[in-house]
C-alpha cells in the first residue's frame, strides 16, 4: 500500500490528473463555443445544413453517413476555431516574450579611426593606435 500511496503523490501522476481536468475543461468551452456560437454563424450565411438524414440500406442494415459527415464538419470547425482563437494567439505571445537579450559585445570601436577591433585589443589593426584594454 505504501508504493501504491507513492505512486500516487508523485508530481507527474498529480499534473497528469490536472491536465486532464483542465482540458476536458476546455473541450467544453471550444465545444460550446462552436456549437453555439460558429455553427449558427456559418448556418446563417449558408443555411443551416444538416446530413443526419442521410443514409443508405443494404441488406436491411442502415448506414448513416450523414452523421459522419456531421460529425467530420464538427471536427474541422472544431480544429479551425481552436487553431485560430488558441494557438495562432498563444504563439504570437510566446514569440513576443522569447525576445533574448543582446550578446555580449566581442568588439569595440577604435578611438581613433572608429574601426570596430576586439575587446582585448592593445593597438588598432588599422592605425595602430593605443587601447586601453577592457576590464
Amino acid at each position: 500500500m505504501r508504493g501504491f500511496k507513492a505512486f500516487l503523490l508523485r508530481g507527474n501522476v498529480v499534473d497528469l490528473a490536472i491536465a486532464v481536468v483542465i482540458g476536458v475543461a476546455f473541450g467544453v468551452v471550444i465545444t460550446a463555443f462552436v456549437k453555439d456560437l460558429v455553427t449558427p454563424l456559418i448556418a446563417a450565411l449558408g443555411g443551416k445544413p444538416d446530413f443526419s438524414s442521410l443514409y443508405f440500406t443494404i441488406n436491411k442494415s442502415r448506414f448513416l453517413y450523414g452523421d459522419f459527415i456531421d460529425v467530420l464538419l464538427a471536427f474541422v470547425i472544431i480544429a479551425a476555431v481552436i487553431y485560430f482563437f488558441v494557438v495562432i494567439p498563444y504563439t504570437a505571445m510566446v514569440e513576443r516574450s522569447r525576445k533574448e537579450p543582446p550578446a555580449d559585445p566581442t568588439t569595440k570601436k577604435c578611438a581613433e579611426c572608429l574601426s570596430e577591433i576586439p575587446l582585448d585589443a592593445r593597438r588598432c589593426a588599422f592605425c595602430a593606435s593605443p587601447q586601453t584594454v577592457s576590464a
